[in-house]
């Protein structure tokens, strides 16, 4: 077993990456973006956090949220996002021995990647690295093309502008 070493912040910005197993259907999350939607606002109703920004592609998403001053537990979070996603797809897919013998789904990868945001440069990177995921993944050619990302919010708050990543000349750059 890997010793992961998490870094646990009360009110710390972080940077997720979840993915769903790969041997399952690698269309998921886009087909059923209302239920993740509506599973997403569900837990943040109960365990609050702010979303700054998030994107789902096919097979996994990144997000970077901010949990409440007092709060550090983003494991919970997952958890719960996870197993309520789970709940709303019909109970078809392979699943190993030991899934099984859990009593586990497998849709999702057990883990996920997070990264605590050091500062605003750190901030920026990845709220950047976030919003132009379905460009590096062959998805679109431009950020504003892809529907499932808060990029579009971020437009209309003036912070990216809207053919930001839009061509080869144009500059990467996020706006305070």
């Amino acid at each position: 077993m890997s010793n992961y070493r998490r870094v646990w912040q009360p009110g710390g910005t972080y940077f997720f990456t979840v993915n769903l197993l790969r041997e399952n259907n690698t269309q998921l999350l886009v087909q059923e973006i209302d239920n993740l939607r509506q599973v997403v606002r569900s837990v943040k109703k109960r365990h609050p956090f702010i979303i700054h920004g998030w994107v789902v592609l096919p097979d996994h998403l990144h997000c970077v949220i901010e949990l409440p001053t007092n709060d550090q537990d983003f494991s919970t979070r997952w958890r719960l996002i996870k197993m309520a996603f789970s709940k709303t797809q019909p109970a078809n897919e392979r699943r190993s021995a030991t899934r099984l013998k859990r009593g586990e789904r497998g849709i999702w990868q057990r883990r996920f990647w997070e990264h605590l945001i050091r500062d605003i440069r750190d901030y920026k990177a990845h709220m950047d690295y976030v919003h132009i995921n379905p460009v590096k993944h062959g998805l679109v050619r431009h950020v504003s093309d892809w529907p499932f990302s808060t990029f579009h919010r971020l437009v209309q708050q003036g912070i990216y502008p809207h053919n930001w990543a839009g061509s080869d000349n144009d500059e990467l750059k996020y706006n305070d």
